[in-house]
């Protein structure tokens, strides 16, 4: 019998059965009370008079009407660069002792997002509700005496000054509690290693020491470093090494385009648990077992509003319009895609994420993340986001019986007329043409302003499939393996052509 077990999971049903779900509402204007309260004398809360916000009758709404919109250019441009000049109070009280670098979907730079005392310590908190939600979930008692495989970036910071940096899931997993890191693996020295491919390969030769019960990370990567332990051990499944493994808690992109060669991988099935955490914060968790939408975090440092996705609010680079509009918490419906935007203890104000989500539970306050304003495609009238770009792929796996973990695809000019090209990347092979007809008419089928276009300026739809390897040696040229690296979905003409140029050196 497992009593160890038997007793965490005991004292977790209790805590879940003791510990009552707020009013959402009530808990967010409390959140934004305390963040504007909290910092009302640093620069960023004197120049936009927190005060005065903060004894108004309606704090949310003189909130939304005094502070703009800042994506992480504008934020960093006015505000966040100068505590890299030694200034402290700047959008939060003091300095932050971390930042966390992410190149996100896009670029080669690194962003730098302060990550605050407060911010970490909200993360943490957020970790121990969503491990609350297990005794939703109806695991056996042993399942509560196996390891954790946390697959992130490098836990072995930088430090730059007063301050160290790194990825998010580095920062996370170097503060873990103490109680934890039992369970925690690939352990501490192994983490600390900053090459992917080493720190992979250390994993792979120490795996058979491990009772794995769970799994934590990104699926691309996840899948990598799981085909890695695999082809080492000469195994063909990842249960014939790690018998136990039953959760897999997925985050930072959506997990259903994964599902199909995630699940080629195992010999079984084993419960999927969604996360939504981000450079910028602990947003959201699977609370129950018979959905994949999220709960919104609503009682713990971070303050949510609401943009409704449409053409004429985002620019080309994926921000938004100053005039566009915030829909409260109150007012959200089902359904639609909003852009989200947060205010946080890291000193984030009205600060644009880049996601899209839509609600599916207005009373559980669940949500989906539905995908990037970066990536929201528009340049001929089409308004495909990437969830119905991620349908439709799924639509081809389904009805060709292959799979196709990622994709890519940008609207380019040839002869003159506009055509969206596709890269799929799958090893099955099949007729590009084929895949291009299948994947235009589901499209069509799903999306009216896809098909207003397609009968006027988008001329048609070209594939080209490719193997899935070279989206992450893609992804390794331009950003670095491993962590929170994410595969752009949609690029421009320009970044296209990079794309293209890299594909055509690797035949």
């Amino acid at each position: 019998m497992a009593i160890i077990g038997s007793l965490i999971k005991g004292i977790i049903e209790l805590r879940d059965k003791m510990v009552s779900e707020p009013n959402a509402e009530e808990a967010q204007l409390g959140v934004l009370k305390k963040l504007l309260n909290t910092a009302k004398n640093t620069e960023f809360g004197k120049n936009y008079d927190f005060e005065h916000i903060l004894e108004s009758d309606d704090p949310k709404k003189e909130f939304s009407a005094k502070v703009p919109y800042f994506d992480y250019n504008k934020i960093n441009e006015q505000w966040w660069s100068k505590m890299h000049e030694g200034k402290e109070d700047v959008t939060w009280p003091g300095k932050p002792p971390y930042f966390a670098l992410s190149s996100g979907t896009t670029g080669k730079t690194s962003k730098r997002i302060p990550v605050t005392e407060d911010m970490v310590d909200a993360i943490r908190q957020s970790g121990i509700k969503q491990v609350s939600a297990l005794s939703n979930f109806d695991l056996p008692a042993d399942f509560f005496e196996k390891e954790i495989m946390m697959l992130g970036s490098s836990t072995d910071l930088q430090t730059e000054g007063d301050h160290q940096e790194g990825e998010i899931s580095g920062i996370s997993a170097s503060n873990i509690p103490f109680w934890f890191r039992g369970y925690y693996k690939p352990g501490e020295d192994i983490a600390k290693i900053e090459e992917w491919d080493d720190r992979i390969q250390r994993i792979a030769e120490n795996a058979k020491n491990w009772d794995i019960g769970a799994l934590s990370g990104i699926p691309s990567w996840m899948e990598l470093m799981l085909k890695k332990v695999i082809e080492y051990h000469n195994a063909e499944n990842i249960h014939e090494i790690w018998p136990n493994l039953q959760v897999y808690t997925s985050g930072g992109v959506a997990f259903e385009p994964y599902s199909k060669s995630f699940n080629a991988l195992l010999a079984h099935p084993i419960t999927v648990i969604d996360t939504y955490l981000a450079s910028e914060g602990f947003l959201a968790y699977q609370q129950r077992p018979d959905t994949h939408a999220m709960k919104l975090v609503m009682d713990n440092g971070i303050y949510f509003e609401f943009v409704p996705l449409k053409a004429e609010y985002v620019n080309e680079d994926g921000s938004i319009t100053d005039d566009a509009e915030v829909v409260p918490l109150s007012e959200v419906k089902e359904e639609v895609d909003y852009i989200l935007l947060i205010s946080t203890v890291s000193g984030a104000w009205r600060y644009l994420i880049g996601d899209t989500i839509k609600f599916t539970d207005l009373e559980k306050h669940e949500i989906k993340i539905t995908g990037r304003t970066k990536f929201f495609l528009n340049v001929v009238g089409s308004q495909l986001s990437v969830n119905k770009m991620n349908d439709a792929v799924q639509e081809l796996e389904e009805r060709f019986d292959i799979q196709i973990p990622e994709f890519t695809l940008a609207a380019v000019r040839i002869d003159g007329e506009f055509f969206h090209s596709w890269y799929l990347g799958t090893t099955s092979k099949l007729n590009d043409d084929d895949l291009a007809e299948a994947l235009d008419e589901s499209l069509k089928a799903a999306n009216k302003n896809y098909k207003v276009a397609r009968s006027k300026a988008l001329k048609g739809v070209k594939v080209k499939t490719i193997d899935p390897n070279l989206f992450n040696e893609w992804n390794a040229l331009n950003k670095k393996k491993g962590g929170q690296v994410k595969m752009e979905r949609v690029m421009n003409e320009e970044k296209f052509a990079e794309w293209e140029d890299f594909i055509a050196t690797q035949k």
